[in-house]
């Protein structure tokens, strides 16, 4: 499987806790955190939902994206999610067919 380099917000829910990653594995990456398998913010918080992604070509392109979003305030994140995610909808589910916890 080609590497594909993304960073990826996700959330405990609408306006809920949200936790921004960097990966080279889109699908992998939420499975682990979806499931619990990674131990720390994300599993501790419930955080879950894929509700905003960016695609790059290189690593270090989505690294710097990565570090740039962190330093962002809470609502210019909120807004970034809403451009393109108005109902915060789980996209893991459309994209990947992933099911909601508890289904």
């Amino acid at each position: 499987m080609d590497k594909e380099p993304a960073v990826y917000i996700l959330s405990s829910g609408r306006h809920g806790t949200l936790y921004i990653g960097v990966t080279s594995d889109l699908l992998g990456r939420v499975y682990q955190h979806r499931e619990s398998l990674i131990k720390g913010f994300t599993s501790r918080y419930g955080v879950s939902h894929l509700v905003h992604f960016e695609r790059f070509d290189d690593m270090v392109s989505a690294i710097t994206r990565e570090k740039q979003l962190k330093k962002w305030n809470r609502a210019w994140k909120i807004e970034l999610i809403e451009a393109r995610n108005p109902h915060w909808e789980d996209l893991a589910e459309t994209m990947f067919g992933f099911t909601s916890k508890g289904e």
